[in-house]
């Protein structure tokens, strides 16, 4: 390349003595111009034919040269993001994710995917989230950067981890306001991990290379002397599907086995109506409610239909709701109490269920006024620590709500899936039905 630059700058040089002796002709007789004429044509013609197509080949050659080296550094980046071990994510204004890197996806136990495009607070202690909200949309407003402690959501051994936030405004290309790139510091190192792939089977060769240079004693090659992954004959280990798998049969037989038990449940002895106070459910519809208690969810809370709603009903609509039944841990007698004694009415999340026969599944839930607040104004689900809530109606088929159960795990807890979601709707046309047969 620099040989064709050399050999431009020549030629060009050479082009501009010779428009330099034309311009000099001028003083020529007007007999004498029509050759100087003539050579003024043909220098045009060179540049047109040779110099212009040459400098147009050189400036293509540059603007390449400058976006290969973007791209080289944006991949640069990119890496250097994903791979540091610090907890590093890029928020909104509003605390939404727009990267998390993968230290972040161990420290908050959530896919990188999964967390793009929700609220990190869904993962703070719910003291915390309205001051780390204020300080994110303090820096995003270039109002210098910010540092405070927050927590991790409380967990059944005691509260979450305390981390130390760090904030500063980053402009992203293209973009007319602020991301923040927020870095958390732990107390502690990092769980070990494997970093997830980037760039396909090229980054697993790494890794598996790095191991095994690691169990040698010996140091890792650089990748530029590692073999490439199309010159490899030895085939890649298969990856671990049979463990996915035998765990997908495994939550598959656990929830038929819980499907098995609560039908068992409402089909065993006599057809009881509701308690003669009118306050508790059907006995078989609390019968099958236990067996959901503890093994399926950490707190279970049935809101049913009050006596008389039919006569109030308009079609399909739900009538008006009462909470019947609440069961949690045996040493939060206070919390249950609150939750036993809040009116359906003050619970937009179970009014919603009922009125739109809906369900709901919600994992960290970000509105921590969804089910309502104690008589202190305290929300209820910050009380309990809910991780993640399951609210479905209970409706007979093409029938009214009868109901509305709202089941929450707390702690470390693993999150309701979309299987589990699956069978609690299957089990609520069976309680919509033992509600509409325990009617007076």
């Amino acid at each position: 390349m620099a040989g064709v630059e050399q050999s431009a700058g020549g030629e060009l040089a050479d082009f501009r003595k010779r428009v330099e002796e034309l311009r000099n002709a001028r003083t020529l007789p007007s007999q004498e111009q029509q050759p100087t004429l003539d050579a003024a044509l043909f220098e045009l013609q060179h540049v047109v034919d040779v110099l212009l197509p040459r400098y147009e080949g050189l400036a293509g050659a540059e603007r390449n040269n400058h976006s290969r080296a973007g791209t080289e550094e944006q991949q640069l980046l990119r890496a250097l993001f994903q791979r540091t071990p610090c907890v590093v994510a890029l928020l909104d204004p509003d605390t939404v994710v727009r990267r998390l890197n993968f230290a972040g996806t161990i420290l908050f136990g959530m896919r990188a995917g999964y967390a793009t495009g929700r609220p990190l607070t869904g993962s703070l202690a719910p003291e915390v989230r309205a001051a780390f909200r204020s300080q994110v949309a303090a820096v995003a407003r270039n109002e210098g950067d910010r540092s405070m402690v927050v927590r991790l959501l409380r967990t059944p051994d005691g509260p979450g981890e305390p981390l130390r936030a760090t904030m500063t405004a980053l402009r992203p290309p293209q973009e007319p306001g602020n991301a923040v790139l927020t870095v958390f510091h732990t107390g502690g190192a990092l769980p070990a991990y494997d970093q997830p792939s980037v760039n396909g089977t090229e980054h697993e060769d790494e890794q598996r290379e790095n191991r095994a240079a690691r169990q040698r004693g010996s140091t890792p090659a650089p990748p530029a002397q590692r073999a490439a992954p199309s010159a490899r004959r030895v085939p890649d280990p298969p990856r671990p599907l049979s463990r996915a798998h035998l765990a997908e049969v495994t939550q598959g037989a656990e929830l038929m086995d819980l499907l098995d038990d609560t039908t068992t449940a409402l089909l065993s002895g006599p057809p009881e109506g509701a308690a003669p106070d009118g306050e508790r459910p059907p006995a078989a519809v609390e019968r099958a409610l236990r067996e959901l208690h503890g093994r399926f969810a950490d707190w279970v809370v049935l809101d049913q239909e009050a006596p008389g709603a039919d006569a109030a009903r308009d079609g399909h609509a739900p009538g008006a709701l009462r909470r019947s039944l609440v069961l949690g841990p045996e040493d939060r007698d206070d919390l249950a109490a609150a939750l036993a004694g809040q009116d359906p009415a003050g619970c937009p999340l179970a009014e919603d269920t009922a009125r739109t026969g809906s369900s709901a599944v919600q994992v960290r839930p970000d509105d921590l006024a969804a089910f309502g607040h104690d008589a202190a104004g305290a929300p209820l689900l910050a009380r309990a620590a809910v991780t993640s809530l399951l609210c479905v109606p209970l409706r007979e088929p093409d029938g009214p709500v009868r109901g509305v159960l709202t089941l929450f795990r707390t702690g470390t807890r693993r999150a309701f899936s979309l299987a589990e979601a699956g069978a609690v709707d299957r089990l609520s046309r069976h309680l919509g039905l033992a509600l509409r047969d325990s009617r007076p």
